[in-house]
């Protein structure tokens, strides 16, 4: 398999990334979701405009994977947490893990989670939370491997359509 070159990512990297978000997302979740609000979710959630103004942010930071050719494999969205029935103080979230299809199932899932792990630390985290969709098995059996664990649940919009989410928490220290 192609190897995979870890960095942080930058304001320059936001059409790469905006591609590598909907392209995965797109991949993943085609299944279950209705066509026209996915595609507008794609254009809003996952654009170049996104990940421009998330890298702005102070406590944004994007992990990304690249090949030795350059080519976008990965990326993890590291942010302050969004769910404030559920979250305490030392709280940092996943807000996305995302990685192409060929490139799972050989360590670089873990790989890309130690990253943001990583940062995770370097912000003084004491736990991190994620949530991920209920019908993704593959991500949860991931998350629960990396000993994540249920403590509640969220509902993501994709335009008006409702998903249930389950929130998980890990602690980190």
């Amino acid at each position: 398999m192609t190897p995979v070159i870890w960095r942080k990512a930058g304001v320059h990297d936001a059409d790469a990334l905006a591609l590598l978000g909907s392209a995965t997302f797109l991949a993943t979740f085609a299944f279950d979701h209705p066509g026209q609000p996915l595609i507008e979710h794609l254009r809003t959630e996952h654009s170049p405009e996104y990940y421009a103004n998330a890298l702005a942010q102070p406590g944004v930071d994007i992990v990304m994977g690249e090949t030795p050719l350059g080519a976008p494999v990965g990326y993890a969205m590291i942010t302050p947490p969004s769910h404030p029935d559920l979250q305490q103080d030392g709280d940092i979230e996943l807000k996305r893990i995302y990685l192409l299809g060929p490139w799972q199932g050989g360590g670089n899932g873990r790989q890309l989670l130690e990253q943001a792990f990583a940062i995770a630390a370097e912000r003084g985290a004491k736990r991190m939370l994620l949530a991920v969709y209920e019908n993704n098995e593959k991500a949860v059996a991931f998350y629960e491997r990396a000993g994540f664990a249920a403590i509640g649940n969220t509902v993501f919009m994709v335009g008006d359509v409702p998903f249930r989410d389950m929130v998980y928490a890990r602690p980190l220290i």
